[in-house]
């Protein structure tokens, strides 16, 4: 039995083998390499094909195969991930063949459905790869365990047994009921989505699927019971430290709201806790936070949960009763205040609006009632006033007085109230536009607004000079304490201030006979929320009520009206106006100090200056900054600045140490940022100065270079020459170290010179310095050709190029030798300067000179360069001019242009002859004067005439004489230009295809004076996308046809044809409508020779179908099974004249009928073929026998399990005799499961067997009991004759005798015979009458009366009779035969 592995199990790794991990051309396969190097011809294991994952049905066959590749040859095993491979459930199978390795699975299982992997391993290494087996279960046994569960009717446990391989008990896990605590509800339904996986994780909850099922039925229950309470919930924000805010309308608004721990919270107040609201909003704040208040927050409505949230304090006993410090951004918070300020200001002016006009409305209502309530209590103080002794008429007569002046004054009053009321609601627009401007300036603003409105009040009260003296007295003593009492509060520290963030001004106003307080609060508040989102502003609204009485100096003459108590009872019941709620609202808004900039991350170099800079909204705050939690302090190495608004920590020299998190704290805000200290390298500056100079050497010679650096390790140091790292080598030595380091270069060379660079790395940065390396060397050869200007008979003229490289240094001379040629010496002409040039004028007329030529530098001189023979004072002509050509042609003139001839003859070119010659005629004529030749390349030749053709040739001219002529232009008249011509006519598309396109026309027609006739065409092309014409033929046709080639299949294109001649571009000819290149509409028709109708495949292997088809334009195809879409693993691949259709894994489910449909615009063409996916058919089930009538047997069987789903599965039924011992067919594609067998003997066994056929082949068989009928014994008797005795003696005789042989020479004889006899004859062997027997040359055997004899190599010798005898006691016979050898 082969091993068994898991697929997780690590095989061991031998003692000297490595893994190295290896990519595979197959993706999915991982290969790991066992040796570090692999033998040449050797290789590790490889997949080259690698099996594919599978889904198949349950009771199926899945085969899992693959091909390795590998030398040597690899071994292949398998493996699972759960569970063991074993021989009973898995069979691997090797097919030399087609070298696939198998894992073949019948009938699978549920729990067979795993990862597999497949194991290819040699000495080398090993490759891997995986598959997975997905199993889909069969309908019966889901419905069947379903209805099972509905019935509570469950099989026996012997029934599991048939259907299980195996029974595992499973103990059922016990369920664990959840508890979870209510607070974890409570906080979701109010927390926002973002939050809901801290929550999670704050009470120990993992399942989210479970919990978002459970809130969102949670969510409804809250909805439903809200409801009940609350028409409208918006604006849901916790804020942590402070509280949190809601907007709400309640359906009742005597409805008791609920806060912290089910505990009702005051409105307003000067508790610790409270509840505010402004209209919808409710804000829950707490003063003075201590740990003790962090708890769960709700919010109640008659019992109903609105809102809940999470209060989170500080643990830390040192912020106590002050306010969390928030962190601000870089950016700083001023832009966001503001912005978050208008928006407050344009919401709070909007309900202000509303509450005037509420306002101004009661108070006509309110002031109407008070007039008569005063009328009735001024009628009740008269009627006690009666009764009072005298000394109090006095006061009495005054009281009088003043309401009779009262009621004069108050139109005036009225009016007053109006106008202060008019200057109330400007002064609060002026003090919204300021709000927005600054927020550090706002309070002292609200201050200034508030002693204004009180120093107001006081002045209007002095007016009222009617009221009486003991009221004026305590109006006056109550609005200084309300001053002092405001002046106190104003001057409280400033810790106290921040923690409740509030200011109150309170002016209080005592009625005439009541002395009660009336005053009404004025409060301003600025509140910072820290939410979720950032830093908030929140404004609320108080009302401003002053109500303007006339003063009167106080004169108490009797201390019985203030000190009796029962006197003083009708004066406190009189009342005043009394504004009830806010007149004119108004919000001051005080954010604090804020950052406008915060701390930015920095980099600082190590050594260097560091600085951190931050800017806050107000120049006068105190701030502290920290380095990792702890304060800092000003040193001699931390330098703390203040400039203004701005903040600065300067860190000198930093260190490592210096690196950390460093925070400013100011007003409870905070800003922080990050400081790296970096130790990139860093070059030595007079190191580096030396470095920068160029260093010059000569060839030869030693260059060094040098240089030092700082920076933490590790460093990489590079060196390079121009561009190309240097390595180490005979030549080059780099020296390094932790500080420095060192290039030599030895023996340097002119190819050395260029730029040296070095590169510095470490973890930090990269720097980087260059400089330069000359060599200097000799110079290079001069370089040629040779350039000869000038030849003569009295002077040699030539020039020649510089070296290619000058070696450093420039040239100082060149030195020349010559050499007359036919002689060996050289003579030296000696140095002749700089230049790359000589003119020689010692030569001889008729003499070929050459030149040794050298460059010399301050190095030395160069190799020499020779130059070829040079003669003197013979005549080079020059070669003909080029590029010919005809500029314009008029009537009178024709304009020429040339370029100078490529071989100039050695000398410089002195001019151009221009020639002429007519069409009709074989003379060429001069066109220029003869003494006089044309200097420049371009001449206008007016020596001709009108309509006739010329053509021209041009000739150069040097010292030496005219040159040969060029090649002569084309034939041109001479007469003005021509005029453009017409459009071309009857253009039209003889031929298309898919890519090209055939056009034909007509010439225009040609109108004197109008347009001329045309001697081209130009076909242009543009395709419908595109408004740019494209022309076709880059050089007019002749032709009226063109051929446009490598269009677009399908593409819609615009085409046209241009004219042409010497008078330019004629209009262009459209074609009516655009064009579609392809071919003209054909109807789609199948190009395939033969079309199967019907084709079988086995399950499991891949089927492709393909059509070859033809049409215009291109059909489109549409593949259908059984009338309806293809599934989605049927994949289809379409070109332009074939389709395919392919199924990668066949299943039975892909039987059916494939149609193809080919629709184009003239028509559609279809074809269809049935497919059919099968497997061997299973055997049919157990096979009965019945006999019915005598002499036959009705022969009946169980379906086969695939009888079913294959409608062309037959039978066939095969029998064995026990007398004939065959097995015959009866019958054949039965598609019934019964067949009667007749003629059946009676005893004699018979046995049959029954076959399943289809077309993928015949099943097993199953065979049916043996049948036999038993035949009826009767009574036999049998009479014999008297026995005689018998002799079995017999003569001999040949049964078959001998054949007569013709053998060729040197081959084997074979003679054979039979003979009977009884006693056993004695046979002998005759050749030529002589005895045979004992001739060792032929072996001689008789065996069972058959008589043979071989000759193994038959010769000429061997020819003639052969005679074989046979006797015994009874006789003798003989028989003859004859042989002969051929040559």
């Amino acid at each position: 039995m082969f091993k068994i592995r898991r697929v997780n199990d690590v095989e061991p790794t031998a003692p000297g083998q490595v893994n190295i991990k290896k990519r595979s051309r197959v993706p999915g396969v991982m290969i790991t390499q066992f040796v570090e190097e692999v033998p040449v011809g050797m290789s590790t294991p490889d997949f080259t094909r690698k099996p594919i994952a599978l889904t198949i049905q349950e009771g199926k066959l899945a085969i899992f195969k693959a091909r390795v590749s590998g030398k040597p040859a690899p071994r292949v095993s398998w493996a699972r991930n759960n569970g063991e491979i074993d021989e009973e459930n898995y069979k691997m199978v090797y097919d030399s063949l087609s070298g696939e390795h198998s894992l073949e699975i019948p009938e699978v299982s549920v729990e067979h459905a795993d990862t597999y992997k497949c194991f290819a391993t040699n000495e080398y290494g090993r490759a891997v790869v995986t598959a997975a087996l997905n199993i889909i279960e069969l309908g019966y046994k889901k419905s069947r365990a379903l209805q099972q569960s509905r019935t509570g009717v469950r099989e026996l446990p012997e029934d599991f047994k048939k259907a299980l391989r195996c029974t595992v008990k499973i103990e059922p896990k016990p369920e664990v009921k959840r508890v979870i605590d209510d607070r974890f509800w409570e906080l979701l339904l109010s927390s926002n989505k973002k939050h809901y996986e801290r929550i999670c994780s704050e009470y120990g909850v993992t399942d989210f699927r479970w919990m978002l099922k459970k809130l969102k039925e949670k969510k409804l229950e809250q909805e439903y019971e809200q409801e009940k309470v609350v028409e409208r919930l918006c604006n849901l924000k916790p804020i942590e430290v402070k509280g949190y805010r809601a907007e709400m309308s309640l359906k009742d608004p005597a409805s008791k709201i609920l806060n912290k721990d089910g505990v009702l919270v005051p409105f307003d107040g000067d508790a610790e806790r409270k509840l505010k609201q402004v209209g919808k909003k409710f804000v829950f704040s707490i003063n003075d936070v201590h740990p003790e208040d962090a708890g769960m927050c709700h919010v109640e409505v008659d019992g109903v949960k609105i809102f809940s949230t999470e209060l989170k304090g500080d643990n830390d006993q040192n912020l106590v009763g002050k306010k969390k410090a928030r962190k601000t951004t870089r950016a700083g918070g001023g832009a966001d205040l503001l912005k978050i300020a208008e928006e407050q200001q344009a919401k709070l002016q909007k309900e202000r609006d509303e509450l005037l006009a509420t306002a101004k409305a009661q108070a006509e209502v309110e002031a109407k009632a008070e007039e008569e309530v005063e009328a009735k209590e001024i009628g009740d103080v008269n009627a006690k006033a009666d009764v009072k002794p005298k000394e109090q008429k006095e006061t009495t007569n005054k009281a009088e007085a003043e309401n009779k002046t009262k009621e004069k004054t108050g139109t005036k009053i009225q009016a007053k109230e109006e106008k202060t009321k008019e200057k109330t609601e400007t002064k609060i627009q002026a003090k919204e536009d300021k709000t927005k401007e600054k927020t550090e300036k706002t309070k002292e603003k609200l201050d200034t607004k508030i002693h204004g409105n009180v120093e107001e009040t006081t002045k209007e009260k002095t007016t009222e000079t009617k009221i009486q003296a003991e009221d004026k007295t305590k109006t006056k003593g109550d609005t200084k304490n309300t001053i002092s009492e405001y002046t106190k509060n104003k001057a409280m520290p400033k810790s106290t201030a921040k923690t409740k963030q509030t200011v109150k001004v309170k002016v209080e106003k005592k009625d005439d006979s009541k002395n009660e307080n009336s005053a009404k609060e004025e409060e301003f508040e600025a509140e910072d929320e820290e939410s979720e989102e950032g830093d908030e502003m929140e404004e609320e609204d108080a009302g401003v009520e002053v109500e303007k009485r006339k003063d009167k100096p106080t004169q108490t003459t009797n201390p019985k009206v203030s000190n009796d108590k029962e006197d003083e009872e009708p004066v406190l019941k009189k009342k005043k106006r009394v504004r009830k709620g806010p007149l004119v609202p108004d919000t001051a808004m005080d954010a604090g100090v804020y950052f406008t900039s915060g701390l930015s991350d920095i980099n600082a170099i190590i050594d260097t200056e560091a600085e951190l800079i931050c800017r806050l909204s107000s120049d006068d705050c105190e701030g502290f900054w920290y380095k990792d939690g702890k304060k800092i302090a000003s040193t001699d190495d931390v330098r703390i600045v203040e400039e203004g608004s701005y903040r600065k920590l300067v860190l000198k020299n930093c260190k490592e140490e210096d690196a950390g998190k460093y925070r400013y704290e100011a007003d409870g805000r905070k800003t922080e940022a990050m400081v790296i200290v970096e130790d990139p390298p860093r070059m030595n500056k007079d190191d580096l100065t030396k470095f920068l100079k160029p260093v010059i050497v000569n060839t030869g010679k030693d260059a060094a270079f040098v240089l030092s650096f700082l920076g933490r390790e590790p460093m990489k140091i590079q060196w390079f020459n121009e561009g190309e790292e240097l390595l180490e080598d005979t030549r080059t030595r780099i020296e390094k170290s932790s500080s420095h380091t060192r290039l030599l270069l030895l023996k340097c060379k002119r190819k050395t010179s260029g730029e040296i660079k070095i590169k510095i790395k470490n973890d930090f940065g990269t720097t980087e310095a260059v400089t330069q390396l000359t060599v200097l060397d000799k110079p290079t050869v001069p370089l040629g050709p040779v350039d000869i200007i000038e030849s003569s008979a009295n002077c040699i003229a030539f020039k020649w190029r510089p070296p290619k490289d000058n070696g450093g240094p420039p040239i100082t001379n060149y030195i020349l030798e010559r050499q007359q040629i036919g002689r060996n010496s050289w003579k030296m002409l000696g140095k002749i300067g700089p230049e790359p040039q000589y003119r020689d004028s010692d030569v001889d007329h008729g003499r070929r000179y050459a030149y040794h030529i050298r460059a010399e530098n301050q190095q030395g001189i160069s190799e020499m360069m020779e130059t070829g023979d040079i003669q003197a004072g013979t005549k080079a002509y020059p070669g003909p001019p080029t590029g010919l050509k005809i500029v314009s042609a008029f009537k009178d003139c024709i304009n020429l242009a040339w370029s100078p001839p490529s071989n100039t003859g050695g000398t410089n070119i002195l001019g151009y002859n221009v020639d002429k010659r007519k069409n009709s005629s074989n003379l060429w004529s001069l066109v220029n004067p003869s003494d006089e030749s044309i200097k420049e390349k371009k001449y206008a030749a007016k020596d001709v005439i009108e309509g006739i053709q010329y053509e021209f040739r041009v000739s150069a001219i040097n010292i030496s004489g005219v040159g040969e002529p060029s090649a002569p232009t084309e034939f041109v008249f001479a007469r003005d230009p021509k005029k453009p011509p017409g459009k071309v006519r009857d253009l039209k598309v003889i031929d298309s295809t898919y890519s090209t396109l055939s056009l034909t026309w007509t010439e225009p027609k040609v109108e004197e004076g109008v347009q001329d006739e045309a001697k081209g065409y130009f076909v242009e092309i543009r395709a419908a996308e595109n408004p740019d014409w494209g022309r076709c033929n880059s050089s007019p046709i002749i032709t009226n046809s063109f051929t446009i080639l490598g269009l677009r299949s399908m593409a819609m294109y615009w085409v046209r044809v241009v004219a042409t001649n010497e008078g330019g571009d004629g209009e262009p000819q459209e074609l009516e409508n655009y064009i579609i290149a392809m071919p003209p509409p054909v109807r789609p028709r199948f190009t395939d020779k033969k079309i199967k109708n019907f084709m079988v495949t086995r399950a499991g292997n891949s089927m492709r179908v393909t059509y070859n088809f033809q049409g215009s334009p291109l059909p489109t195809s549409t593949w259908l099974k059984d009338g309806l879409p293809l599934p989605k693993h049927v994949t289809v691949s379409n070109s332009d004249t074939s389709s395919q259709l392919m199924i990668p894994l066949s299943e039975h489910r892909d039987t059916g009928i494939y149609t193809l449909i080919l629709r184009n615009i003239v028509g559609q063409e279809s074809c269809t073929f049935e497919m059919r996916v099968t497997d061997d058919p299973k055997p049919p089930g157990p096979v009965e026998l019945e006999e019915n009538v005598p002499g036959a047997v009705l022969i009946t069987w169980t379906a086969s399990p695939d009888e079913k789903r294959d409608d062309r599965l037959h039978y066939m039924i095969t029998k064995h005799d026990s007398v004939k011992h065959t097995w015959q067919t009866l019958a054949d594609r039965l598609f019934n499961n019964k067949f009667t067998a007749v003629n059946i003997l009676p005893g004699r066994q018979y046995k049959f067997r029954v076959y399943a056929k289809n077309d993928m082949g015949t099943s097993e068989p199953s065979e049916s009991p043996k049948w036999e009928v038993k035949r009826a014994k009767g009574t036999f008797s049998l009479n014999l004759p008297a026995s005689k005795d018998c002799s079995f003696e017999a003569a001999p005789a040949f049964s078959v005798p001998l054949k007569m042989h013709k053998t060729p020479e040197s081959y084997e004889c074979y003679m054979s015979c039979a003979v009977t006899g009884n006693p056993k004859p004695y046979v002998t062997w005759y050749r030529n009458n002589i005895s045979l027997n004992t001739n060792s040359n032929y072996y001689i055997t008789n065996t069972c009366g058959v008589c043979s004899m071989v000759i193994l190599k038959v010769g000429p010798k061997d020819s003639g009779e052969y005679t074989v005898v046979a006797e015994n006691a009874l006789g003798r016979v003989e028989c003859s035969t004859i042989l002969v050898v051929k040559d």
